[in-house]
This record gives structure tokens, sequence and C-alpha cells, in this order.
């Protein structure tokens, strides 16, 4: 018997399968566009809120990890807290049980060559004819796939002979230890290929063809769904104390739900029999299968859902967060993972810049708050703090532009793709913004050295000055990850007039000053923090009309 041919008969039947699933989830991703991004306002709704948000998102993607991997990723930039991300999770849980029922119901109750062949065929014609029907094309050319990968893994399976059915028969006849194998066989079969949703489908392809019987089976879907964790407890690495937290959620909520279904077992599936008419052999097994999945999962969160508050009192209690604040910034994200969520990424990054935009703002609200009087002391201070700000900032500017261009090399609509050449236009504005921030803390750090004092009059003069650019500044920050409306885009042109005519005027009093006979140098010192402030309006300027530029398109 050629066991190697079964072996790379089966991975290459997997990996088509796989494969088919990520053009599927990014044709609708592509498809659903910005529309996508906004389903996380409803997970910040309640808790039912948020099992049908995880629910949903899982359906389209296809995928429970990439959900959770998503959450967590949100929950380490607070986008999510903890509540709102355990809602989610469950969700996700229950989503994942779409592929089981695309699988059992289409898979093996049709002919699936005579679907997958037209539906590649018609895929492929409509992603090369036209770019208005490319993201409904990848829809059904990985629809075709999915099932192209189903269809070889089935003729794949009877390949077996009776010595193998034997060996597998010894370990199925051995009472409860042999549930607890298959809970271990589809552990260890999950963490292999990353994906809970192909491990169910190899299961169930398994069931179809014989290879094992239906107990075993559903206990190796509750083994499925503990394997699934992995990638939680991978992208949580390095991450923020909630982050962690939230992972844990992942990972106790299907450890603890599978231990229960195991307790309960015979009773969950005489609970299946019951609700799923039909035998237990052939395309009937295969719906049983599917119907234990969805009913596991959902009684599992119908069993959490009361006690969302002390679940996630007892994940804080078992991993503090001590408040601590991170030295270098990192983005923490996982780019290798099978299924991405580009659409999603892009939201995650203007949380990002936001707080990027926060950055600056406190930067100079430091700076105007140290106009006045100073000391050598006090200048040093503002310098030592402002210049660890801007390394930071320039950190965030450094990861933001890698996971944006990553996220681009992914396959999204071409609203998508114009949304992060605008975001990384606004990341090299707010960058340059904490430059110029700190090149002020400078000349003011350069003033008390060399006793160069501006004059009372200079400073009164300056101040509404200073005040109208902190405003500016304030309403950029206000409106990033918005378009503005045209009266906004007024507003935002009204303030950059006024901050121009205001630098006309304060620098003709230094020239008029100069002339007078006052210090050259504390004059000449005083028109360069002119400029530098009228430069951060400039850049609040730019962001704006990047900003006006986006609702217009």
């Amino acid at each position: 018997m050629n066991y190697i041919g079964i072996i790379l008969g089966i991975a290459g039947s997997l990996g088509l399968f796989l494969y088919g699933m990520k053009v599927m989830s990014d044709g609708i991703q592509q498809a659903a566009g910005s529309r996508l991004q906004k389903v996380l306002r409803f997970m910040t709704g309640n808790r039912l809120a948020g099992v049908l948000t995880g629910f949903g998102v899982t359906a389209i993607i296809q995928s429970s990890s990439a959900t959770t991997v998503m959450v967590i990723s949100f929950v380490n930039a607070g986008l999510l807290t903890l509540k709102e991300a355990i809602g989610v999770i469950m969700g996700a849980n229950i989503g994942t049980t779409v592929t089981a029922w695309i699988v059992s119901l289409v898979g093996f109750s049709f002919n699936i060559s005579s679907l997958a062949l037209p539906s590649v065929g018609i895929g492929f014609i409509l992603m090369v004819s036209h770019r208005k029907s490319r993201n409904l094309g990848a829809v059904l050319l990985g629809l075709g796939l999915l099932f192209l990968g189903l269809d070889f893994l089935t003729k794949s399976m009877p390949a077996l002979d009776d010595r193998v059915f034997d060996f597998i028969g010894g370990f199925s006849d051995l009472g409860f230890v042999s549930i607890l194998l298959g809970t271990a066989v589809g552990l260890v079969m999950t963490l292999l290929v990353h994906s809970s949703s192909a491990s169910t489908a190899i299961v169930i392809t398994m069931t179809f063809n014989g290879v094992i019987r239906f107990p075993i089976a559903a206990a190796m879907i509750l083994g499925a769904n503990i394997g699934t964790t992995i990638d939680a407890a991978m992208a949580s690495i390095g991450t923020k104390p909630t982050a962690k937290q939230a992972a844990l959620v992942h990972i106790l909520f299907n450890v603890i739900g599978t231990s229960w279904a195991l307790i309960f077992f015979r009773p969950l599936l005489a609970l299946v029999d019951l609700i799923t008419p039909g035998p237990l052999t052939g395309a009937g097994v295969t719906t049983h299968l599917a119907m234990f999945h969805t009913v596991f999962n959902t009684i599992n969160t119908l069993i959490f859902l009361p006690f969302v508050g002390p679940f996630a009192a007892l994940v804080a209690f078992l991993i503090k967060d001590d408040g601590k604040v991170p030295g270098p910034y990192k983005l923490g994200y996982l780019s290798s993972s099978i299924q991405h969520t580009p659409e999603f990424n892009i939201l995650r990054a203007e949380k990002e810049i936001r707080d990027m935009a926060g950055i600056a703002a406190a930067m100079y609200a430091r700076i105007r708050a140290s106009l006045g009087a100073m000391t050598p002391e006090t200048a040093a201070d503002l310098v030592e703090e402002l210049r660890e700000k801007e390394d930071y900032a320039d950190e965030m500017q450094e990861e933001l532009t890698r996971f944006l261009i990553e996220c681009s090399a992914n396959q999204l609509s071409r609203r998508s793709e114009r949304h992060i050449s605008e975001l990384l236009r606004i990341i090299a504005e707010l960058e340059e913004m904490t430059d110029d921030c700190y090149g002020i803390g400078l000349i003011l750090e350069r003033s008390v050295k060399k006793g160069l004092v501006f004059k009372n009059k200079e400073m009164k003069a300056l101040t509404p000055y200073v005040g109208l650019v902190e405003e500016f500044l304030t309403f950029v920050e206000a409106h990033l990850g918005a378009a503005l409306a045209p009266d906004q885009n007024l507003h935002a042109l009204e303030l950059e007039r006024r901050i121009r005519k205001s630098q006309n005027r304060l620098n003709k009093l230094g020239r008029k000053r100069i002339e007078a006979g006052e210090s050259v140098k504390t004059e000449l010192l005083f028109i360069d923090l002119v400029r530098r402030i009228e430069r951060l309006g400039n850049y609040c300027h730019n962001i704006s009309g990047i900003l006006a530029h986006a609702a217009q398109a």
C-alpha cells in the first residue's frame, strides 16, 4: 500500500481546501470594503451584540482563529474592552461551525466536481473580465477551490486496507479512553494545520468514508476546539496584560467547554441524535457531526454568557495588569497567520494613528505650559521629556508604516488601497509634527541658556497665536478616522488662515523690534519660534486636507 502517496494526496487536498477558504474570504472582505470595518462599532454594544458580531465576522472570514487574533489585537490597541471581547470570542466559536455545515450539506450530498469546476471557471472569468466583478469572481473561485479540495480529500481516504481499519478499530473499542484519545488526536491535528475548520473537514470526510465512527469523530471535533486556541496564545506574546487576558478567555472558554462536554458526552450525542434525523452513515453522519459542532458551541456560549462579568474578573485575577507603560513601541500582530483580515487591520491602524496624534498634542500642550518663566533646569527637563516622546513617535511611524504596507500586500478593495495611502501620509505629517515640537523645546532651552528673554509684549502677542495652533491640533485629533464634512473643512481652512495672518503680524513685530535696537539674537530666535509653531499649523492643514479629500472620494 502506498502510504506516502496517500499522505501527499491528503496534504495536497488540504492545501487546496485552505487556499480556497482564503481566496473566498479575501473576496468577501474586498466586496464588503469599509462597510466591514463598521462592524466593530456593533461589538461595543451589549454582550449579545458581541456574540452576534463574532458569529457574523467568523462566518464571513471562515476562521475563528483569525477573528480571535483580531479581537486580541483590538484589545491590545484599546479598541475593545475585555468584557466586549468575551462576547465576540464566544460568537466566533459558533461562527466557525458554518464551515462544517458547508462541508456536510454540499460536500457529500451532491457531485462536488459538478459544482466546483463551474464555480472555478465562472469565478476566473469574472476576475479577469472587469474590475467591478473581481470580488465576486474571487468568492466563486475560492468556493470552487474549496469544493475541489474537499473532493480530492474524499477520494484520498478510501485507499485504506483492512489492516488500517483494524488498527483504528482497536482504538475505537476502549470505552471512554477512546473518546479521550479522539479528543487528543483532534487537538494535535488542529495544532498542525492551524485551522479547526480544516481539521473538522478532515474528520467529517473520514467519518463519511467509514474510517472512524461518529462518537470518535465527535470527540476529535472537541479536541479541535482546544487546538484552535494556539493562534490566540501566539498572538498574545509581547502584548499588554489586557490582550493576554483576552487570549486566556479564548483558551479557558474552549478548555472548560470541552471538559463539560466530555463529562456529558453520551447525553450530548443523544441530544444531537434527537435533533438531527437520518442514519449515522454516509451523508447522514456528516449532518450529525455539523449539528454536534453547532450544539456544543451554542450550549457552551449560553452557559458562559450570563457570567461574562465574573469570567472577566477571573482572567484579570489570573493575569494581573500592573498599569506599567511599556518601553519601546511595538505593534503586536501575527503576519504569518493562515487567514488575514486586512480590512479590520486598517481600523486597528487608525486607532494607533489617533494615539500618535495624542502624543503630538501632549507635546504641544507641554510646550504651551512652559512658555514664560523658565529656568535652565526646567528647560532641560522639558527637552528631555519632548525627546522621549519624539523617539516614541519615530518608533510608531516605523511600525505603523511597516504594518500598513504589509496590509496593502493583501488584496484590498480600491477604496481601502486609497485609504492606506492616506493613512501613510497622515503618519508622516504627525511624525514631522513631533519633530518640530522637539525643535521648539530646543529653541526655548537655547533662549534660557543664552539669557535671551522674550519681552512681555512679545509673549502677550504670542499667546493667542499658540492657542490657535492648539485649537487646530485638537480639531485634527478629534476628526482622525473620519472624513471631514463640508462645514468642518471650512472651519479647518479658517483656522489655517487665522494662523497665517497671526504669523505675519508676529514676524512684523520681531522686525520692528530689531529696527528699534532690541537684541538681534533674541528677536531672530523669536521669529524662529513663530515659524516653528506655524509649521505645526501647516501639518494640521495638510492632515485636514487629506480628511476632506477622503470625504469626496
